[in-house]
């Protein structure tokens, strides 16, 4: 008689072979819509509570890893600073939030515009393999004293694509924890991504849409900068 097989739910970084620079985490949850002037480019109304979505953890690689594209997916870039989980966090206040944070990290939502926008939700077009690129290392909060003031840019081919600051988002990194606890815990190596400024290739006129060996860099003030290479695939 055939044994079941085991396996282990969350491996390590250094297991999975993935360059991560945390865990696989259980969650990795992002916010939309979460700049004033991102909402504005799509030509929707700032939300008034934060626009909660996933990401599954397939999607995770490291600094350096390969943003791996199907062939004829319309994919799009985005920079976001992400949060990592230090303790669990249930029904927890805007005012202690910041104490459950482990550290930071910047992120790329890559993003199958395609898909998403047909699907008429986000977490298919979000998901693809290799589609949330983090690090280049956890930078600890202590080391960040204010999470919302940073400088984020994003970098296509070293062509500046998005400029801000996190002072621009409409919920802060507290203000997500928190909300985010109200509903569901939060585990230690939780991920947050806090969302994305203006200046994304889907909104601008032409469209920019990522190709084959294109270099795409997230720079965050503090964190540090996350470089990844588009690799198309069949």
């Amino acid at each position: 008689m055939t044994q079941p097989q085991t396996h282990t739910t969350f491996r390590t970084a250094l297991e999975d072979g993935r360059n991560l620079p945390i865990a696989l985490p259980s969650k990795v949850i992002c916010v939309g819509l979460n700049y004033r002037d991102h909402a504005t480019e799509a030509g929707l109304e700032a939300p008034i509570k934060p626009l909660l979505f996933a990401k599954w953890p397939n999607t995770l690689i490291g600094h350096g890893g390969e943003i791996l594209v199907p062939q004829g997916v319309r994919t799009d870039y985005e920079a976001e600073l992400a949060v990592v989980i230090g303790r669990r966090a249930r029904n927890v206040t805007s005012g202690e939030a910041l104490e459950y944070v482990a550290g930071y990290l910047c992120a790329n939502d890559v993003s199958a515009r395609d898909l998403q926008f047909d699907d008429g939700q986000w977490v298919r077009g979000k998901s693809l393999d290799t589609f949330c690129p983090i690090g280049p290392t956890l930078v600890p909060a202590d080391q960040v004293p204010d999470p919302q003031n940073l400088g984020i840019k994003l970098l296509l081919n070293g062509v500046l694509m998005q400029d801000s600051s996190t002072a621009q988002m409409i919920f802060s990194v507290a203000d997500i924890i928190s909300y985010v606890s109200q509903t569901a815990t939060l585990e230690p190596g939780d991920v947050i991504l806090t969302g994305t400024p203006a200046g994304v290739g889907v909104f601008r006129n032409p469209a920019v849409g990522l190709k084959d060996g294109d270099e795409v860099t997230v720079e965050i003030e503090r964190i540090g900068k996350l470089t990844n290479r588009v690799r198309t695939t069949t």
